[in-house]
């Protein structure tokens, strides 16, 4: 049975944590996009820990971990991932990587870096991972995919035609040294020894896991309002978030795709620019990012504090429908235990009217949020295993919004760490 695990938001839904639990019953887990740009953050008996490519699911000795097509991968980042967990005492994980994974180049870093200088103030908030320039490269057919790296004469030549092109950007456009040919074939000599003993046609492997009747996940990166069709464009990602994707970027077929367990936090938050209807700002932003997460909510890659807001019923609502969901996991509920009463956004008002439903970018941009206010439960609910056993006004929280944005929950978070969770 293949299971994806994604966020309905801006990312930073908690997926991380959802995806190592649900990986004791998995077999596979597979990261379908994305590169090293955004973090998942795991807390377990071995630590706490920050991934950023290697899927959350890791820590587990019976699992084989996939770095899938749709991925971009950083080797070096990837390695050196490795490394940091198995010299924290993770026994060595099995990981496979897609031969069709195309690679981050050094100059994706680079170009990344000098785009956000260029454009100064009006910069779309990159980590400088090199993921837009990646991107673009991969559909302008101008990039490297994994299988490549072992042909040396097609390599040499085919990176000969692309730095002409970026030596022109670099000179006229940055005004920064050219790109050596020497030097890159060399550095990527270096990523071919790293990666070779894990290459694998990974579709053909998981084609046959699925008939074999293997537990697969799919574990996404980021949320829904980041995806680049049905996001805040232009404030997105450069790959699609969106559980549909997973059959693409890990090679599967979209039918084996059986359940979508959606990532939706019991407040909002988000790392970056672009609009963010339910945002708080001041005193009260500060001590729910102090009480949020585990240490406070500051994002797992660039340690940025996150912007924070309440509960958004319209963006979560439609995060959920856009992904398919089938049941809902809501995550960090027991941080609101300090409010005497909660402010949930219900509604956003355009132009003096009330709307419902996520609109497009520019409205988006003008909406002011219709608040609703539900009563606090004011006690710690950590520890608790059953949902009847949570306090009134908690259930009555979570049966609200469950109601709001029409999706089952069916998995609750009440903590950060692997066992603190109650399934409904």
């Amino acid at each position: 049975m293949v299971k994806a695990v994604v966020g309905a938001n801006w990312g930073d839904e908690g997926k991380g944590k959802i995806t190592d639990m649900l990986s004791k019953e998995a077999d596979i887990i597979v990261r379908f996009q994305g590169g090293a740009n955004a973090g998942h953050t795991i807390v377990n008996d071995y630590g706490k820990f920050a991934l950023h490519t290697l899927p959350s699911g890791v820590f587990y000795d019976h699992t084989t971990s996939i770095i899938g097509n749709g991925v971009a991968l950083n080797i070096p980042v990837l390695f050196k991932e490795i490394k940091d967990i198995v010299d924290k005492g993770v026994p060595m994980p099995k990981i496979l990587v897609s031969d069709r994974a195309q690679i981050v180049m050094p100059y994706h870093i680079l170009f990344d870096e000098y785009e956000e200088e260029r454009l100064a103030g009006k910069s779309f908030g990159s980590t400088k991972s090199g993921i837009a320039p990646f991107y673009s490269d991969k559909y302008a057919k101008i990039g490297f995919q994994v299988n490549e790296l072992f042909d040396a004469d097609a390599l040499r030549e085919k990176l000969e035609r692309v730095v002409v092109q970026k030596n022109v950007l670099l000179e006229h456009l940055y005004h920064k040294p050219a790109l050596d040919v020497d030097e890159l074939f060399n550095t990527l000599m270096e990523y071919k020894e790293m990666v070779a003993p894990y290459v694998c046609d990974v579709s053909a492997y998981l084609y046959q896991a699925i008939k074999d009747g293997k537990n697969i996940l799919l574990e996404g990166q980021l949320g829904s309002l980041k995806d680049p069709d049905h996001g805040i464009y232009p404030m997105v990602t450069s790959s699609s978030t969106l559980a549909a994707y997973g059959a693409i970027g890990a090679g599967i077929p979209p039918y084996e795709i059986k359940k979508v367990i959606t990532v939706v936090k019991a407040y909002s938050s988000a790392v970056g620019a672009g609009a963010f209807v339910s945002e708080i700002f001041g005193e009260e932003a500060d001590e729910l990012r102090r009480r949020g997460g585990d240490g406070g909510e500051y994002g797992a890659t660039t340690g940025r504090p996150r912007r924070m807001g309440w509960f958004d019923c319209v963006a979560s609502k439609y995060g959920c429908r856009i992904q398919g969901t089938t049941d809902v996991a809501f995550t960090v509920l027991d941080v609101l235990g300090y409010l005497d009463e909660i402010p949930v956004c219900v509604g956003y008002e355009v132009d003096g009217e009330v709307i419902t439903d996520f609109p497009t970018t520019g409205k988006l941009e003008k909406a002011k949020p219709v608040l609703k206010t539900l009563p606090g439960w004011k006690t710690d609910i950590r520890g608790i295993k059953e949902y009847k056993d949570l306090p009134e006004n908690c259930r009555n929280y979570i049966e609200f919004i469950e109601e709001q944005i029409g999706f089952p929950i069916t998995m609750i978070s009440n903590g950060p760490g692997r066992n603190d969770i109650i399934y409904r």
